[in-house]
């Protein structure tokens, strides 16, 4: 009677199983590489050596995380937060918040005031016995320079308020976006960019986690595109190998990751370099139409352009100059949303002229 029963729940438990099985495997890899501990944040030692001794002690203060995108500030205090509380007890200890999303007066005056003025839940025996389990709770909330000066301002009392059960942790890219009244009630760490050294072996490890064949100068080559920033160095490590699975390739080429990338070829970008040197202002025109519709990005063409002309010594410093100049407001233009094609047409024609 019950025989075709157990049939069906034991296929559906096998299809929970695999569907369980399927997430871990497309899960982003910066996720799943994401440091565990203190001791796996990669070159960053100042902040990670003065969070260590934070641990001794338990005592914590406020603190600010600053630095460029992609150098493991979230990381590290999410690391913290497993050392300090454990995987349980940090569900109930730590409010996570997204600051561009949530920004305004009314987040701080409800959600965070009334997370922040709770009393702090009692750890169990076992937490007790594992880790540290201050008597406070971690309230973060990241890309905290988008944050109004209302809401900011705001902030500053319910941290004086509630210091005695609550900590709070700033995240932000711009320091100078931060008012001083709330940056002078925290510890200031510093995220520096990661150096060659240390992003190429965190790259290296994942690969070998994920058997990923890769021709020697890819590493160097996903480096000098991502700047710094491992979290982009990551992904597009993840792209190129997603993509040589479809297209039956062996490994992952420079070639390839620079095709990701976005950035502009070698014999293209020639192109361009010839353009401006002929300058013909109708020849150029042309050319731009037909450059635009191929799908090229003007952004990377001011990057490329930028390392052509800046970092070449067969120009002088004066012509370095005006080229810097006409580079930074044709990048800041099109950062406030103008039209690629007028910009990338206006870029090459100015400097044609100088």
């Amino acid at each position: 009677m019950f025989e075709g029963f157990n049939k069906t729940k034991k296929r559906k438990l096998d299809n929970t199983e695999s569907s369980s099985s399927a997430l871990h495997q497309s899960k982003p890899w910066v996720e799943k590489y994401r440091p565990k501990q203190l001791d796996d944040i990669t070159a960053q030692g100042h902040a990670v050596s003065v969070l260590k001794k934070t641990l001794q002690s338990a005592n914590l203060p406020h603190m600010l995380f600053y630095g460029p995108p992609g150098t493991g500030k979230t990381s590290t205090i999410l690391a913290l937060a497993k050392e300090l509380y454990g995987p349980e007890l940090m569900k109930s200890r730590i409010l996570e918040l997204n600051a561009s999303d949530e920004r305004g007066i009314s987040i701080v005056r409800e959600k965070v005031k009334n997370f922040a003025r709770l009393t702090v839940s009692k750890p169990s025996k076992n937490d007790l016995e594992n880790y540290p389990c201050p008597p406070y709770k971690i309230i973060i909330l990241d890309e905290a320079d988008s944050m109004t000066a209302d809401a900011q301002s705001a902030l500053r009392r319910t941290m004086e308020t509630y210091s005695g059960v609550t900590r709070f942790c700033l995240i932000c890219n711009y320091v100078t976006r931060i008012i001083d009244p709330l940056a002078s009630r925290c510890s200031k760490f510093r995220f520096k960019p990661l150096d060659a050294t240390n992003s190429i072996g965190r790259l290296e490890y994942v690969a070998r986690e994920e058997s990923v064949q890769y021709d020697d100068d890819v590493m160097k080559c996903i480096l000098d595109i991502s700047e710094g920033d491992l979290r982009r160095a990551i992904t597009l490590l993840q792209s190129a190998s997603k993509r040589i699975l479809y297209t039956g390739e062996k490994q992952v080429t420079s070639a390839s990751v620079k095709e990701l990338a976005g950035v502009i070829p070698d014999d293209v970008f020639q192109v361009v370099i010839d353009k401006v040197s002929k300058n013909d202002v109708n020849e150029t025109i042309e050319y731009v139409n037909e450059f635009i519709k191929s799908g090229w990005s003007a952004a990377s063409v001011i990057n490329q352009l930028h390392d052509y002309y800046i970092t070449n010594d067969e120009f002088n410093s004066d012509f370095k100059n005006k080229v810097s100049l006409i580079l930074f407001e044709m990048d800041s233009k099109l950062a406030n949303g103008t039209n690629e094609h007028i910009q990338l047409l206006n870029l090459l024609v100015k400097i044609s002229q100088i």
